[in-house]
């Protein structure tokens, strides 16, 4: 069913990488309910239509390829997507994990990319140890001046973590919420102590409780392979997507008190409270969710 919420419908949404649209064909997808046809012709040239009904185009969709991704919005954007300038870095190396499809919200799916607490429990022995359990004090704001959710400050033991990692290392992260469905974490790099790996995830809202999710590394390492990379961050995801499908309720609550936090939430709680105030629906339990 299409949503009506104009606060989901307002926001830009990756729908694939360039890669998976091919020259010279057509391709259908869905966005926040509504089916959604992508043409590539042979000139490279790529054109996001909204399908009525009849499966015909009913109107042409704004769309940008950035971040090496297509990125189209079923409504009126009052701003810009994500700048993120490290992708014009070019010592770094960019891999593309794909689409994968998860039955939950898509705004479980940033919660939970926000939660460090996970870490030694879901990642065992990668991203965290049961020894060391401990969610450090960390500072969360919202910066009004662009919109957008920070949470600095940030600290974690992980034994591996990163694919190039040769030893346990007290993890620095800096969280960035985009808009409501694109969250970025800048974490240690394990090669260039200096710098940070870019690591995120864009979400492709299908239906309340169904999504693609299409993640991204942007990495300072000349050692491992594309592959190693890809294989080393799905790993990661599908250990997450095994416990986001079977949270319950799917729909992320936004009614006080719905669910139990603790100073180690803090992420989550400002994530809940800025969606909250924007009056976003689509994917959340409220009493007026779509």
């Amino acid at each position: 069913m299409k949503t009506e919420d104009l606060v989901a419908l307002d926001e830009w949404y990756a729908i694939g990488r360039v890669e998976d649209f091919p020259h010279g064909q057509s391709r259908r997808t869905v966005l926040l309910g509504t089916e959604l046809m992508v043409r590539r012709a042979q000139t490279d040239s790529l054109e996001v239509g909204a399908l009525d009904f009849c499966g015909d185009v009913d109107r042409a969709l704004p769309l940008q390829i950035r971040y090496g991704h297509v990125w189209a919005t079923l409504g009126s954007p009052q701003r810009d997507l994500i700048d993120m300038p490290e992708f014009l870095e070019p010592d770094r190396k960019l891999v593309t994990c794909g689409a994968i499809g998860v039955r939950t919200s898509g705004l479980r799916i940033i919660e939970n990319f926000l939660d460090m607490a996970h870490f030694p429990f879901v990642h065992t022995d990668i991203l965290g140890v049961e020894e060391k359990p401990e969610v450090l004090p960390y500072d969360v704001e919202i910066r009004r001046d662009v919109d957008e959710i920070w949470a600095t400050k940030c600290q974690f033991y992980q034994p591996v973590a990163a694919k190039a990692a040769t030893q346990g290392q007290l993890t620095h992260y800096i969280y960035r919420v985009g808009n409501p469905f694109v969250v970025v974490l800048y974490k240690t790099c394990a090669i260039a102590p200096d710098r940070y790996d870019v690591i995120g995830l864009f979400v492709q809202p299908l239906a309340p409780a169904h999504c693609l999710v299409h993640s991204f590394v942007l990495l300072i390492d000349d050692q491992s392979s594309g592959t190693d990379l890809l294989h080393f961050q799905q790993e990661i995801f599908m250990q997450d997507r095994l416990i986001l499908e079977n949270q319950r309720p799917a729909l992320l609550p936004l009614i006080p008190a719905a669910e139990m936090s603790t100073r180690a939430d803090l992420s989550s709680m400002v994530y809940r409270r800025w969606l909250k105030d924007k009056g976003l629906r689509f994917g959340t339990l409220t009493e007026t969710s779509d």
